[in-house]
């Protein structure tokens, strides 16, 4: 069981990295491949220099002085600076190589995380109302991260490793024989093993170091957040005592961790260190039987010195390794989701003739077992005005997620100017769309900035244009920084009514042929709302518009009004024939009048 498990990540580990390899070697990018192939070539150089250059050159420097042959001197010095710029050479190897691999790295990092970015951005509603936001970042945040770790480590480390291990063994083998050609290759197979068991076992205990930390800061955030509530029942030791409780667990994990660290350091030094006095040992005994000479030795110390560093990172390498593909696993499972909302096959852009919108019997359902919509019908001509009024749960906001094509619908069809909506590109289908929503969220980013995200190269002067007929410039204008005012988080800095002319500002500069108004005043109070309502009907004008409404003194106006009750419609017509027919607007509407005449004594009172 234990050994299907293990090939089966095994396999997953290689399936990783066979999909990461084009973005390491990109095709049709010429320079980037180069980049590689010189990067590569100073790695060689750098480890021939270190293999060649350095240890022959001190050892035979150590041979020179041990004849003790006067006129060897001068051979001896430059044999010593030999050595020494071998190793300054085998420096600049590696940071050349650094320089030269830096643009590559990036690259594919860039493209890899657009690649993601993109694709989330095409995955459906649903998976995002599903997933949390912030677990969707950090899926990209650590493959991008890992990237640069797979490169780093397999590329200068693994690999250049091995070849190390492979140039050793020759050289040992024609310096001392094949017996230290064994003994070396058997010391690397246990070590690795040993690396390989201490490290999976620590990686047990750092997940729990690592979970135990995250606790500790969930209680003190929770903890701090909840100060007021704290001291509301004198809960100060109480609280004192979980924290300590969770920052011991904590100190605990912590210890077990670096308690393990020195284990595998110890066991990962008696290894090595065992290598080295049996080969040294060995060489000895050769230089006693005239084999070889005293700068042998200083050879074969130079040569195991310089393999057991890289062996020495082998633990952390290997941890982080793993890691960064666990890490790029999760990022191609993102990518390999697939869009629940695509295309058709041949779909071809919108054709806009006046944005004549029709549902004919529609069914919609989030999900199988809860019907939203039944058989859903109404016409809206170019021009003209719908709204769509219900109690809360009616299903009127599923109508706009629905034109969005947010969601397909399970039965019925929709269309705009004859053309059904899974026919034509979800493209051209929301560039014809403008929509001023109940909760305006704006980025965190320039007022000027949000406006202009209504249609992508606006001019200055278009922006302020649609500002005024929003009713907003006059605002902005008194500013500090006018346009360039920062808006704040999700635009926490404006209030609601400010935040709506902003919505409707940058609705007015996209454009659209269909308008949605989702409940866009209902959270206001009737003061702005008045406002607003003025901006939208200008905005309305000569559209077509649907509008979805919770106060139905704001649709009195509208050419039709379709009443929806359990996703169904119960009622339409105009605002005097529902009335007249005494049913359920009517009834809202006595309603909603009661509230506000009782809403205008309490006022008067005050």
């Amino acid at each position: 069981m234990r050994d299907s498990i293990a090939t089966e990540a095994g396999n997953a580990d290689f399936r990783t990295i066979k999909r990461f390899l084009p973005y390491l070697w990109p095709a049709g990018q010429a320079k980037l491949k180069t980049r590689v192939f010189v990067a590569m070539l100073l790695v060689i150089a750098a480890k021939t220099t270190q293999l060649t250059v350095m240890p022959f050159a001190l050892g035979g420097a150590v041979d020179r002085m041990t004849k003790g042959q006067s006129d060897a001197l001068t051979l001896a010095v430059a044999l010593v600076i030999a050595y020494a710029v071998g190793r300054f050479s085998a420096v600049l190897f590696d940071n050349l190589r650094n320089a030269i691999f830096e643009k590559v790295g990036q690259t594919a990092a860039r493209h890899l995380s657009q690649d993601v970015f993109t694709h989330i951005h095409k995955l459906s509603l649903r998976y995002h109302l599903e997933r949390r936001t912030g677990a969707l970042t950090r899926i990209v945040e650590r493959g991008t991260k890992s990237i640069d770790t797979m490169l780093y480590f397999i590329l200068f480390n693994i690999v250049p490793t091995v070849f190390e291990l492979i140039a050793v063994c020759a050289i040992f083998w024609h310096k001392l024989g094949f017996g230290i050609v064994v003994a070396t290759l058997a010391m690397v197979v246990v070590y690795i093993g040993y690396t390989q068991r201490v490290t999976d076992w620590r990686n047990r205990m750092r997940r729990e170091m690592v979970d135990s930390d995250n606790k500790v800061t969930a209680r003190a955030v929770d903890s701090l957040l909840n100060y007021e509530t704290v001291k509301y029942f004198n809960a100060e030791a109480f609280e004192a005592e979980n924290y300590g409780k969770a920052v011991k667990k904590y100190s605990d994990a912590a210890i077990k961790n670096e308690v393990s660290l020195a284990w595998l350091n110890v066991g990962q030094s008696m290894i090595t260190n065992i290598m080295m006095g049996g080969a040294l040992a060995y060489t000895v005994y050769g230089w006693s039987q005239g084999r070889v000479s005293i700068g042998d030795l200083v050879v074969v110390n130079t040569l195991l010195a310089q393999l057991f560093r890289p062996l020495d990172m082998l633990g952390m390498v290997y941890r982080e390794i793993k890691q960064g593909l666990i890490d790029m696993e999760q990022m191609f499972k993102l990518i390999d989701t697939e869009a629940e909302i695509a295309d058709a096959p041949g779909a071809q852009p919108l054709v806009l003739a006046g944005a004549h919108v029709r549902f004919s019997h529609v069914d919609f359902a989030y999900e199988p077992r809860r019907q939203i919509l039944h058989d859903v019908s109404f016409d809206v001509a170019p021009g003209r005005k719908l709204a769509i009024v219900g109690h809360s749960g009616a299903g009127k906001s599923t109508i706009s997620r629905i034109l969005y094509r947010f969601y397909d619908i399970g039965a019925g069809q929709v269309t705009i100017d004859g053309q059904e909506l899974r026919d034509v590109t979800q493209a051209s289908l929301r560039r014809s769309i403008g929509i001023v929503p109940q909760d305006t969220v704006l980025f965190n980013d320039t007022i000027g900035y949000n406006i202009g995200y209504g249609r992508a190269g606006a001019t200055q002067a278009e922006i302020e244009a649609a500002a005024e007929r929003a009713a907003i410039h006059d605002f902005i204008v008194l500013l500090p920084d006018g346009y360039a005012t920062t808006v704040g988080e999700r635009g926490l800095k404006l209030s609601g009514g400010e935040k709506q002319r902003v919505a409707i500002a940058r609705t007015i500069l996209k454009d659209p042929a269909l308008l949605i108004l989702d409940e866009a005043t209902s959270a206001l109070d009737s003061a702005t709302e008045a406002d607003i309502q003025t901006a939208l009907r200008d905005v309305a004008e000569q559209r077509t518009t649907i509008v979805i409404a919770h106060r139905l003194s704001t649709i009195t106006d509208a050419d039709e009004i379709v009443v929806m009750a359990e996703g169904r419609i119960v009622e339409r017509g105009t605002h005097p024939a529902l009335l007249a027919a005494d049913g359920v607007y009517a009834e809202m509407w006595a309603l909603q009048q009661a509230e506000a005449e009782e809403a205008g004594v309490l006022q008067a009172a005050e």
